[in-house]
């Protein structure tokens, strides 16, 4: 996202108040998603595996950002992950399901295993089925939210 000369405070107030999750934040899109949201003034929460990357993140951004280790596949991680974001800011108002993986590019049907498979199934899509799961748990009272997904495939590589 480029060195740290070029992080400014937050540009607009747009989403002032608004509190987000975004998983996969620490790289790629939610790197970029982190930075667009901390930037319109919410407070982001970076949920990641790749706990240098995200704290190096939340370190550079401030206080309004803050990085927990989350396994989108794992529903402990989330739960915990969505407890202790409402524990520190009150609320959430956004789950952003950005949390995906592809080990390598596949390039037949015949080089995958069942176990690449499934792999990639638990993160990409039940991942994305507990975030918006323990999200809508702390939503609904409030009767409001906001539940996003992201899905990419620039990675496949078919031959």
């Amino acid at each position: 996202m480029g060195d740290s000369s070029s992080i400014a405070a937050p540009s607009t107030d747009r989403l002032e108040g608004k509190v987000v999750i975004v998983t996969g934040g620490a790289s790629g899109i939610g790197e970029s998603t982190t930075h667009l949201f901390w930037k319109n003034g919410a407070k982001v929460v970076i949920a990641d595996i790749q706990d240098e990357l995200g704290q190096a993140i939340s370190d550079k951004l401030g206080e309004n950002v803050c990085y927990i280790h989350c396994d989108a596949s794992n529903e402990e991680e989330v739960i915990n992950l969505v407890d202790t974001t409402v524990a520190k800011f009150g609320h959430l108002d956004v789950m952003f399901n950005n949390a995906g993986i592809l080990d390598r590019p596949y390039g037949s049907i015949l080089d995958t295993t069942k176990l690449d498979l499934e792999r990639v199934l638990r993160v990409n899509v039940v991942g994305s089925f507990l975030g918006a799961k323990h999200a809508t748990r702390v939503m609904v009272p409030h009767r409001k939210g906001c539940i996003l997904f992201t899905a990419s495939c620039d990675n496949w590589v078919y031959q």
